[in-house]
């Protein structure tokens, strides 16, 4: 008793401390991590993974979160998951399990299947993330049952309730030197109807925007430009700008779902005796070019394996050959960015210079499917695009242009905390689309 005691105590104490908060694979042998809502019969449909991890609280029971990922070991192995709670700033929050969850808070992962007829073996996991009790920003945790310290990944996700109303809408931005660029949202936060006390609302509302679904691609701290107190009403105007997204491109992609022929933007697929590799379409920057409309997935991929339509674990794993033709960049490192990689930029995605190939080239090991992707940089460099003037710090926009005519996707979080409440909570929550084609 005092054993099991003592193991709960240091168990909750290292997740207090040592778990990050942000969408991350730690051990390079899980791949394909997919977290996403279970809408309707979708467990086999391929643009399942297309839905974000975000879920009206009331509706978990109906639209439950499902993880699946891949253990590239190939040998089965036993994991668990623990779900953490944080803040509006995803910093941990000091609230209990007990608080938050409505069962134990470590589970273990029992549902698994072993891959079928593949050159790079694995074993495909499934679990149910559980049922919670509160709206707000959560991690979900999977370590090495053998080793509780080892922890494989980790990935973020939303719970919602709509105590406050959002009312937005995206136009190009009112800076003129910025409105052939950038998009700006512009909203107002209607909370009549929200039942707890709001004293100071100014201050108690946090307003977060998001772009295309992407962490990396947020605003915080939004302070209301007026506020109408006898109304309920907050609006938030861009008077600074800080409403302002660059407005970027339409997202490259790719298809592997078959690897016996070469499908959209795959150049080449060399079906080697212990591997695949897929050569995807070389690329050059589009920021000096006029901006073209096509359609994407904003970033995200799908899972699919054409000739069973069971991704899951018919799909292979192929060393997919990324390559962008450009001169060499100074001091510069270039990357194949996307949701694949949780938008990280390190060694995983990282490209380098082939002076012989004039262009940089690297290699990431991708389940079939299709692939939205850009090339990104880190550094100064000098600019590409035509009205570019000094020194730029390298993003996406240097290779691949920013205009206020792409199409993106915008959601708006409102969290608060209420009285005598201990963290935030997730009261408000819209999805907005800009451009979209009909």
């Amino acid at each position: 008793m005092l054993y099991c005691t003592l193991f709960i105590i240091h168990c909750t104490f290292f997740f207090a401390q040592a778990q990050p908060t942000v969408d991350t694979i730690i051990d390079p042998r899980m791949a394909t991590v997919l977290l996403y809502p279970q809408l309707g019969s979708t467990v086999g449909d391929p643009a399942r993974t297309l839905n974000v991890p975000i879920v009206n609280i009331d509706d978990q029971v109906n639209t439950p979160l499902v993880l699946e990922f891949d253990d590239l070991t190939a040998v089965y192995r036993n994991f668990r998951a623990k779900i953490i709670h944080c803040n509006a700033d995803w910093k941990r929050s000091v609230l209990n399990d007990v608080e938050f969850t409505y069962e134990y808070n470590d589970n273990p992962i029992t549902e698994y299947q072993v891959s079928v007829a593949t050159k790079i073996p694995y074993y495909h996991y499934r679990y149910a993330v559980p049922r919670l009790k509160l709206p707000g920003n959560y991690v979900l945790v999977v370590y090495n049952e053998q080793n509780q310290e080892q922890i494989l990944f980790t990935r973020r996700f939303r719970l919602y309730t709509q105590r406050v109303n959002v009312a937005a809408g995206v136009r190009f931005s009112t800076d003129i030197s910025r409105q052939y660029n950038d998009q700006q949202i512009e909203l107002s936060l209607d909370y009549r109807a929200y039942q707890a006390q709001v004293t100071s609302p100014q201050d108690d509302f946090k307003v977060v925007i998001r772009q295309n679904y992407r962490d990396d691609r947020s605003v915080y701290n939004l302070r209301p430009t007026n506020v109408r107190v006898f109304d309920q009403l907050l609006e938030y105007r861009a008077l600074d700008l800080r409403n302002t997204f660059p407005g970027g491109n339409e997202f490259r992609y790719f298809d592997t779902r078959t690897l016996f022929s070469r499908a959209n933007y795959v150049e080449k697929i060399s079906r080697l005796a212990d591997r695949n590799v897929a050569y995807v379409q070389a690329g050059r920057p589009r920021s000096p070019q006029a901006y073209t409309q096509f359609d994407d997935f904003n970033g995200l991929f799908v899972v699919d394996h054409l000739e069973s339509h069971n991704g899951s674990v018919e799909a292979d794993y192929a060393e997919t050959v990324f390559t962008l033709l450009i001169d060499e960049l100074p001091n510069v490192s270039v990357y194949a960015n996307g949701a694949f990689n949780f938008w990280a930029l390190n060694d995983r995605n990282r490209l380098t210079y082939d002076a012989a190939l004039g262009g940089y080239r690297g290699t990431i090991w991708l389940k079939q499917g299709v692939y939205n992707y850009d090339y990104a940089v880190t550094g100064v460099v000098p600019p590409i695009s035509r009205s570019g003037v000094g020194p730029t710090i390298g993003n996406e926009s240097l290779i691949e242009g920013d205009f206020s005519q792409t199409e993106n996707d915008y959601e708006i979080f409102v969290y608060q905390r209420p009285p005598a409440a201990r963290a935030d909570q997730l009261v408000g929550y819209q999805k907005i689309s800009y451009g979209k084609r009909k």
